[in-house]
C-alpha cells in the first residue's frame, strides 16, 4: 500500500506545483512581456561592447564606427516605421471596405493582387521599384509597403468577418447606424486580430529593410553588405545581430501595444 501511495503522492505534489505556477503566470499577464526586454538589453549590451572593442582590425573599426552604426539604425527604423504607416493607412480602410456587402464581390480579386506583393521575391520587388522610381529612401519605403500589405489587409478582413452576426443585428435593432456598429462594435472586437497583422508587417519590414541598401535606402544592410564584400565575418555578424535585435525590440513593442489596445475582455 505504501509503495503505491508514495509515487501517487509525489505526482500530486508535482501537479499541485505546476498548477500554482500556471495560476501565477495567468494572474500576471504582463510577466512574459517583462522578460523579453531584459534579454534584449543584455544581448544589445554585449554586442555593443564587442562593436566598440579596441581589438577590432582596421576594416572592422571603419565599418563598425559607432556614429555610422547609429545613422544606419535610424535609417532602418525610419524604413520600418514609414512603410508600416503606409500599410496601415491603406490596408485597414481597404479591409473595412471589402467586408461591406456592396464590395464583397471584389474581395477575392483584391486579395489576389495584394498577395502578389509577397509572391514576388523581396529583392525582385525592390529592383522593380528601382526601375520605376530610381534609387533612394522613398523608393525603399514604397517597396516595403507593397511587400507587407497582405497580413494587415487579410487580418482586417478576418477580424471584421469573425464578429457574430447576431451581435451586429442586435445593435442594428437598437437603432445604431451601420457606421456606429462599425465604430462601436465591429472594430473594437477586431482590434486584436488587426494588431496581429500589423505586428507581422512590422517584422517583415525590419527584415526586408536590410535589402534596401542595394537601391540606396540605407539601413543596417550597409554593414551586412560590407561584411560580405570584405569577407569579414565579424562585420557580417554585427550587422545581422543588430538587425535581429531590432526585430526583437519591434516585436516586443508591438506586443505591448497589442495588449494595451485590445479591449479588456479580449486580453
Amino acid at each position: 500500500m505504501s509503495a503505491t501511495t508514495a509515487p501517487t503522492a509525489g505526482l500530486a505534489r508535482d501537479e499541485g506545483v505546476a498548477l500554482r505556477v500556471y495560476r501565477w503566470v495567468k494572474g500576471n499577464p504582463w510577466l512574459p512581456l517583462t522578460i523579453a526586454p531584459t534579454v534584449i538589453a543584455v544581448l544589445a549590451t554585449l554586442l555593443w561592447q564587442a562593436i566598440t572593442s579596441d581589438t577590432l582590425n582596421t576594416f572592422e573599426a571603419q565599418a563598425l564606427d559607432p556614429q555610422l552604426i547609429i545613422r544606419q539604425l535610424r535609417e532602418h527604423i525610419g524604413l520600418t516605421v514609414y512603410s508600416t504607416a503606409i500599410v496601415i493607412a491603406v490596408a485597414v480602410p481597404l479591409g473595412i471596405l471589402l467586408t461591406r456587402p456592396s464590395a464583397r464581390k471584389i474581395a477575392e480579386p483584391v486579395l489576389s493582387i495584394a498577395s502578389g506583393g509577397q509572391a514576388i521575391p523581396a529583392y525582385g520587388l525592390l529592383v522593380i521599384f528601382l526601375l520605376l522610381m530610381g534609387r533612394g529612401f522613398a523608393t525603399s519605403v514604397y517597396a516595403l509597403a507593397i511587400y507587407s500589405i497582405l497580413p494587415v489587409l487579410r487580418n482586417t478582413m478576418i477580424g471584421l468577418q469573425q464578429v457574430d452576426r447576431p451581435t451586429i443585428e442586435a445593435a442594428r435593432g437598437m437603432g445604431l447606424t451601420r457606421m456606429q456598429v462599425l465604430r462601436k462594435i465591429e472594430l473594437p472586437l477586431s482590434v486584436p486580430i488587426i494588431l496581429a497583422g500589423v505586428r507581422t508587417a512590422l517584422i517583415i519590414n525590419v527584415g526586408t529593410a536590410a535589402l534596401a541598401t542595394f537601391i540606396g535606402g540605407g539601413g543596417l544592410g550597409e554593414t551586412i553588405n560590407t561584411g560580405l564584400k570584405l569577407s569579414q565575418n565579424f562585420i557580417l555578424f554585427a550587422g545581422s545581430g543588430l538587425t535581429a535585435l531590432l526585430a526583437l525590440t519591434v516585436d516586443w513593442l508591438a506586443a505591448v501595444v497589442e495588449r494595451v489596445a485590445s479591449p479588456k475582455g479580449l486580453r
